[in-house]
């Protein structure tokens, strides 16, 4: 543990950020991070609670209160090794994971809990500064050749476990670039995609041979793709967008929201958008529909584009400030929460409904909408209309695209139209067909997939070679 009574004497501190009015001019990250000494007084706060309940909100099994008590001792280089042994990119989950674990952290019943993110964060961007993340190669090789389809989380994360394992890793990419959500839907200032091309860089220098613009159906047939590996690993994502069929939908300007992120994602990455069409928000009224993460990364990206107004809609009910502990603890609690780029200047509303897109000319200038009650049902003598330039729907995603690689392999779906496979073996119906992440369980987080990645890569390694010291 950290110092036995850092809890009772030391406040809660967290990271800041810089001003609205100025990190809204540019696409960079706009997080402060605390000193190191603050930071070993934060982990000093971290409680002898008998039963860490943190390691129940954290997927990947992260060994929270051991690095905690080895950065308060200023011991960094072993806080970054034990670290690394149940997260490959703690600089991923230290910027965008919503942190479970501190809402399981048994200081959270006060409402303080540990700041383990912003720890986790400091420890892994110490590790990179010092030199102390360097590429694991494996010393031998086994000579089975692997297939790894889409390099978001959950690829990255399985491929590097594999060709540490000293298999031929090979995973391919339909964009240009490593990273998927995390390089094309999560906006610059949330994350600088540096912090994705070091870890290609790292996993190159490990074994794993990237191909960049192969879509596996289209530009490569998956039969090919089982000729050529002993082992075929689905990691590609959940990609179709949730609709809003209602009358007017075919209006100009109402996009998905990930279309519009993408846009903007290759633009900071000088990119070519050649072959889309432009969705900008300057100039604008932005509406957009779905309370979520996407939700909040597109009116950031609005305002940063330099939209006139920005509004979010939500069909839930608005949650209450602060959730019951008594009920929700060490659980994901629902409560009201403001993201950074909320409060940069959006409206937002609940409890309603979009019934109808309204526009002139063939493009959308208007909403109409209706208030709805706690069964989702429209409250008589509630609708009202609101001003929309650009629409983005950010409604979630329902399913992967089964269109080509799916649909070629003949893999089994669930109910929901995920590629079916358990938590066990993270095996398909086909022999030597594996599947994790998004595509598996559907839309979920990025520690999550990387949990996945690193579970399925175990039982790959155990699949080739009738056991593995790769941990789950």
């Amino acid at each position: 543990m950290g110092k036995i009574t850092g809890f009772l004497e030391i406040d809660q501190r967290d990271r800041s950020y810089k001003p609205a009015s100025d990190r809204i001019r540019h696409y960079d990250e706009f997080v402060i991070p605390l000193s190191d000494d603050e930071v070993q007084k934060q982990a000093a706060r971290c409680m002898d609670c008998g039963i860490p309940f943190c390691h129940t909100g954290c997927p990947v099994n992260n060994q929270i209160p051991d690095w905690n008590d080895l950065v308060y001792q200023d011991d960094w280089k072993r806080a970054s090794h034990n670290l690394h042994s149940t997260n490959n990119f703690p600089e991923f989950t230290g910027r965008v994971c919503p942190a479970p674990c501190e809402a399981a952290c048994t200081l959270n019943l006060e409402n303080t809990p540990v700041s383990i993110k912003t720890i986790e964060c400091a420890i892994v961007d110490k590790a990179w500064e010092n030199g102390w993340v360097k590429p694991l190669e494996s010393k031998q090789q086994t000579g089975k050749r692997i297939a790894v389809v889409g390099s978001g989380p959950a690829g990255m994360a399985a491929a590097q476990q594999l060709a540490r394992a000293g298999h031929d890793v090979h995973l391919y990419e339909k964009n240009e670039k490593a990273g998927g959500l995390l390089r094309y839907g999560i906006p610059d200032f949330k994350l600088d995609k540096n912090q994705i091309e070091r870890r290609v860089t790292q996993m190159e220098a490990e074994g794993v041979t990237f191909h960049y613009g192969i879509h596996i159906g289209a530009d490569k047939s998956v039969e090919d793709l089982r000729d050529e590996h002993d082992a075929l690993l689905l990691t590609g994502g959940s990609e179709v967008p949730r609709d809003l069929p209602i009358e007017g939908r075919d209006l100009q300007g109402i996009h998905f929201a990930m279309d519009f992120l993408t846009q903007q994602n290759r633009r900071v990455s000088n990119e070519s958008i050649a072959k889309f069409d432009p969705i900008l928000a300057e100039g604008k009224h932005v509406v957009v529909i779905g309370g979520g993460d996407t939700g909040s990364d597109c009116i950031g990206t609005s305002i940063r584009q330099g939209c006139l107004s920005v509004t979010q809609l939500e069909i839930m009910p608005k949650p209450p400030l602060m959730e019951d502990k008594l009920l929700t603890w060490p659980n994901w609690p629902l409560k009201m929460r403001t993201s950074s780029s909320q409060a940069e200047g959006a409206e937002r509303d609940w409890s309603v409904m979009t019934s109808k897109f309204i526009g002139k000319d063939g493009q959308v200038n208007q909403i109409e909408c209706v208030r709805v009650d706690e069964t989702m049902q429209p409250i008589e003598g509630s609708s009202f209309d609101l001003r929309a330039d650009l629409v983005l729907l950010a409604m979630g995603f329902v399913h992967p695209t089964h269109d080509g690689m799916i649909n070629g392999l003949g893999v089994s779906l669930d109910g929901r139209g995920n590629v079916a496979a358990n938590v066990k073996d993270y095996k398909t119906d086909k022999d030597g067909v594996f599947a994790a992440g998004d595509m598996r369980r559907g839309q979920s987080l990025v520690v999550w997939a990387i949990r996945e990645g690193r579970q399925a890569a175990r039982s790959i390694d155990e699949y080739l070679m009738g056991s593995s010291i790769l941990p789950r």
